[in-house]
């Protein structure tokens, strides 16, 4: 019988703690594969006493037995790549033996991180919040049918090949009136390139169908989240690649056929980095006493998140969209000590109440809440107390998907799974 692709991704604005999700199901599965984004992902992940945050490099890298596949739907900057792989061999993981990367996957050059960050200073006020990762040039290359792939490397006329797309890129920097010096980063680069040479380069797609012929469980991992995707998040203030399930298919060649169950991640509140609409943000001591607890600052960029109440509409727009099948609720401690937890339930719009993602949120977009009796202190030993119980129901009976995952605290043993009968409507 032939194996099935499950997809785990972000039901939120990101960051919503996919990667501990996946570090926890790990061992349930053969190949743990990530089909989007590049290095502007920040997967954190704590166990025994460390924090560890990948970037690049698969979630399942830290358990034994699991193949860790780079699929063909992600961005990557080499020099980065590299970095996150010593890191984590000084850490004792031994990275190179089960980690995979496709051929078909693009390079980020030095030149997308400096066309990125002349871009976003162009815009000013009206920045969308990039990473300035280079990711966004990466993908209009990739679009474009300009872009460098990891399989090019391998190709005797690499250099041209390089070549000529900086110097298109150095036409491009005509337009800017920012325009950052690049130069002093290539020979890294190029050197970065050389060691990528070393690594487990594969044609993705055919090895992964091999996979799934002999059974094997393959996860997919996402990056970033449901409402960042360049087609039905809140653009333009987006990323670049499709981070919903969809995504999955093209960013690892498999059928839809394939998939099987989606878990959507969100936490128990919501959190936003860089610019873009955010109905339920907040400004006050609440917000500050949410980013203190849940220790709100990007895993990537180190900037502080936005901080907000849980958004109804929002997250059954991305169970809609994903067609996710069970969903995940991180950090329900955070929330610990509060007397009241607010959800928005609604958007008041012109006057208007409705229930689901308008086509512009930031069109004055008031949030409807709905207060529930908030919960002591949170341990992964005990059951989960009926305060919480009932917000999970709330939200379950809201957007007709059961919550199976729960975590109480960011070490991987601070984790619930509970069983859930059928999904609740």
């Amino acid at each position: 019988m032939a194996g099935k692709v499950d997809v785990i991704l972000g039901a939120q604005w990101g960051d919503e703690g996919k990667g501990k999700v996946v570090d926890v199901v790990a061992p349930d599965y053969a190949v743990i594969a990530r089909f989007q984004g590049g290095p502007n992902a920040g997967h954190t992940l704590i166990f025994d006493g460390k924090k560890h945050v990948l970037h690049t490099i698969p979630s399942g890298v830290f358990r034994k037995n699991v193949w860790n596949l780079v699929g063909n739907g992600v961005v990557i900057d080499p020099v980065i790549f590299l970095h996150e792989v010593k890191g984590l061999e000084q850490a004792g993981v031994d990275v190179r033996s089960k980690l995979l990367i496709s051929r078909r996957a693009h390079l980020i050059l030095p030149t997308h991180r400096a066309l990125d960050a002349a871009s976003e200073a162009d815009k000013g006020e009206a920045k969308i919040g990039s990473t300035l990762k280079g990711i966004g040039p990466t993908y209009m290359d990739k679009t474009g049918r300009n872009g460098l792939r990891v399989g090019d490397i391998e190709r005797p006329d690499f250099m041209d090949r390089y070549r000529a797309l900086v110097a298109k890129h150095e036409r491009l920097f005509g337009i800017h009136v920012n325009k950052p010096e690049w130069r002093s980063k290539e020979q890294e680069w190029l050197d970065a390139v050389q060691m990528l040479r070393d690594f487990h380069l594969v044609d993705s797609e055919l090895w992964l169908h091999e996979q799934l012929r002999k059974g094997s469980a393959v996860m997919a991992e996402g990056a970033q989240g449901t409402l960042l995707d360049i087609d039905f998040g809140t653009y333009p203030f987006v990323t670049s690649s499709n981070t919903i399930s969809a995504g999955a298919c093209t960013g690892l060649g498999v059928g839809p056929s394939s998939i099987g169950k989606v878990i959507g991640i969100f936490k128990a509140y919501s959190t936003r980095v860089g610019s873009g609409p955010f109905p339920t943000e907040l400004h006050d001591a609440a917000g500050e006493a949410i980013r203190k607890a849940g220790n709100e600052f990007g895993s990537t960029t180190g900037r502080p998140r936005r901080c907000g109440w849980l958004d109804l509409p929002a997250l059954r727009y991305a169970a809609l969209i994903n067609g996710i099948t069970e969903l995940a609720m991180m950090k329900a401690d955070v929330l610990s000590g509060m007397g009241t937890v607010r959800v928005c339930t609604a958007y008041k719009i012109k006057g208007q109440v409705r229930d689901s993602l308008p086509f512009d949120l930031a069109e004055g977009a008031e949030p409807v809440y709905a207060d529930l009796k908030g919960w002591g202190a949170l341990d992964a030993a005990r059951p989960l107390p009926p305060e919480v119980e009932a917000y999970i129901t709330f939200i379950e009976q809201a957007v007709g998907v059961p919550v199976r995952i729960v975590s109480v605290g960011p070490d991987r043993e601070a984790t619930l799974v509970r069983e859930v009968a059928s999904v609740p409507r």
